[in-house]
């Protein structure tokens, strides 16, 4: 079959970011005045989470010595749910790969799978916590605040979220998924994190918020009684800077990397469009109509949670994929729909052009085919020429270069286009 022309372009984000991150967190921190709030010697728990939040060593390590300048015992503990396979030293491993280690951070990391209850909801949810941190004197909140992959609210992704479900581990975060099924999260999220909040000796919280190009923009020192009216405010800030596709409907989204360092998803839905939760209502856009993903990203470590939102894969993902933290992620999301593998098949040539014929009747100059490294980078972007006719004249698009052939290597898989990519054969070696 013939193929539809592609060209590159160039979106352009309000994307503030600050300057000096340590500078911004240490002024945040000394805002509250923790000072009359502490006494030396008081152990501090610090939660890392399982994202891939920019300058995060930078902002824990300017946490832990803000602690220790107030004569404070910090310490870090692994606030991810049942990420890293459900298990203490999965989870070490896991903050590893971000550069969270007790060598970098001079703090030790303290991980265990055990929880203690402390008490439950109105509607009889329990509130379950990491036992380490819940027997700290003081604990901290650090998340970064986003939409949710799976839902639409006044409080999303962040601060509550993290008491909620990284802060219970496995347990806690099942619970909370569990009961999410029955209540939904727009109303579980925040009655589990309020309720901690209640409960458990927050001494403050510190909210990240992160421009279109994974960069931190703004980061804000939050007392414990001001959590969800900030929260509130920093997630329409987050939302406002998130990226987006430039179109709102699609025959084929190429997608070159998806993973759990990209998103909690693997792809993060409010980009592709597509959410998969029950009880859930699916986004009114974008409308795309197939997906093609073409490889699991090296930090997700074979957790492909979110490949069921994919109409096709490749069979170099497919063979990547481990079942074992795949499956407890989306078991623990009660997602499993999102662990359903797509139709895997040999080359890009041969997907791209399965996926073309499933659209309908769709010439080639017609077809409206957008390529994206990820949904994280989206500054650049190769799209179709019906795509490209559309962006004529959007003053937050650039054209780089005309269009030409979409192209293939000897082994019928697509040429590398983004930076820092590698190009496989069809085995999946480099």
């Amino acid at each position: 079959m013939s193929f539809p022309k592609m060209g590159r372009v160039r979106q352009h984000f309000t994307a503030p970011t600050l300057a000096d991150v340590r500078a911004a967190v240490r002024q945040e921190l000394r805002r509250l005045n923790l000072a009359t709030r502490v006494k030396a010697g008081q152990r501090v728990a610090i939660p890392a989470g399982s994202r891939g939040i920019a300058n995060l060593v930078t902002i824990l390590d300017t946490v832990v010595q803000e602690l220790r300048a107030l004569g404070l015992v910090p310490f870090i503990f692994p606030a991810m749910g049942s990420h890293g396979g459900a298990t203490a030293e999965g989870q070490r491993e896991v903050l590893a790969t971000y550069g969270v280690t007790e060598a970098r951070l001079g703090v030790p990391i303290r991980a265990t799978m055990e929880v203690v209850e402390l008490g439950r909801t109105p509607r009889g949810m329990p509130l379950l916590v990491d036992k380490i941190a819940a027997e700290a004197d003081w604990v901290v909140v650090v998340n970064r605040i986003k939409p949710h992959t799976e839902f639409s609210g006044d409080i999303e992704s962040g601060l509550l979220k993290m008491l909620a479900i990284g802060f219970g581990n496995h347990r806690g975060a099942l619970n909370t998924h569990q009961y999410a099924v029955k209540y939904g999260y727009r109303a579980v999220i925040p009655e589990v994190g309020t309720a901690l909040l209640d409960r458990l000796p927050v001494l403050f919280g510190l909210g990240i918020v992160e421009n279109a190009f994974d960069q931190t923009a703004k980061v804000m020192a939050i007392p414990p009684a001001d959590f969800v009216a900030e929260e509130k405010r920093l997630l329409q800030e987050a939302r406002a800077l998130m990226a987006r596709l430039p179109v709102e409907f699609l025959h084929l989204l190429i997608v070159d990397e998806m993973g759990k360092d990209i998103s909690g998803s693997g792809m993060d839905t409010n980009v592709i469009g597509r959410v998969m939760v029950v009880n859930e209502p699916e986004p009114e856009t974008p409308k795309i109509m197939r997906i093609y993903v073409r490889d699991l990203s090296e930090k997700t470590y074979g957790n492909a949670i979110g490949i069921g939102l994919a109409d096709f894969c490749s069979q170099r993902l497919a063979a990547k994929i481990d079942p074992t933290p795949t499956q407890i992620n989306c078991i623990t999301a009660m997602t499993p729909e999102k662990a359903r593998l797509p139709i895997a098949l040999k080359t890009d040539r041969e997907a791209i052009a399965t996926a073309l014929t499933t659209v309908g009747p769709v010439e080639s100059w017609e077809a409206r085919v957008i390529r994206i490294k990820n949904t994280l980078e989206m500054e650049e972007l190769q799209v179709s020429e019906a795509v490209m006719d559309e962006l004529k004249g959007r003053q937050d698009i650039t054209r780089i270069g005309g269009l030409e052939e979409m192209t293939f290597d000897a082994d019928g898989n697509l040429l590398p286009i983004f930076h820092h990519q590698r190009q496989f054969d069809h085995k999946g070696q480099c």
